[in-house]
């Protein structure tokens, strides 16, 4: 990547950093750090390592332990084999913590993707990619939504989806295998 281009994704994220911009298709996609699990395993996920190597279907779901997130997740491993030969990653976040995550998966698992969690501050990405809800005086949690993120770290799907409703990754992929 140039020394433009790298420029560019800074000043973007810093911008979606300052003004909460969520991104839209075609701009590059705001880079974060959070704790994840990856094979079970507790270690920092940077976005921006993706770059140049694989696509990402970053899927923001609300909370662990909820019957349509479990589907998803359950269903995304299962098609894992097909994912990882778009030659991308798909990395999920939600705003519990990293421990409720380590549970959950115990629970359903495991998983050979990795589960972020965007606890502190709390919903910082999900606000960053304008999919954060407020509900109430409670603390809140994303929308269930899923991102594709081309090779260049550029958006090329975006889509929010009801509760309610598991995301099927035939979207994302398409899309994904046609950037």
């Amino acid at each position: 990547m140039s020394k433009q281009q790298e420029q560019e994704l800074e000043n973007a994220r810093l911008r979606g950093v300052l003004q909460n911009e969520a991104p839209r298709v075609g701009d590059p996609a705001p880079d974060f750090e959070l704790p994840a699990l990856i094979a079970g395993v507790r270690k920092p996920l940077r976005l921006s390592s993706y770059r140049g190597l694989k696509r990402v279907v970053l899927a923001f779901y609300p909370f662990n332990w909820q019957e349509v997130s479990a589907q998803q997740l359950v269903g995304y491993q299962a098609q894992r084999r097909r994912v990882r030969a778009s030659n991308a990653e798909t990395v999920a976040i939600t705003v519990d913590s990293i421990m409720n995550s380590t549970a959950w998966e115990r629970a359903i698992g495991p998983f050979e993707f990795p589960l972020c969690s965007d606890f502190w501050p709390h919903g910082e990405v999900a606000q960053r990619y304008g999919v954060f809800e407020q509900y109430g005086d409670a603390a809140g949690a994303s929308q269930r939504a899923v991102f594709g993120i081309d090779r260049t770290g550029r958006v090329v799907f975006r889509k929010t989806y009801p509760l309610e409703q598991v995301p099927p990754l035939d979207e994302v992929l398409a899309v994904l295998e046609a950037s």
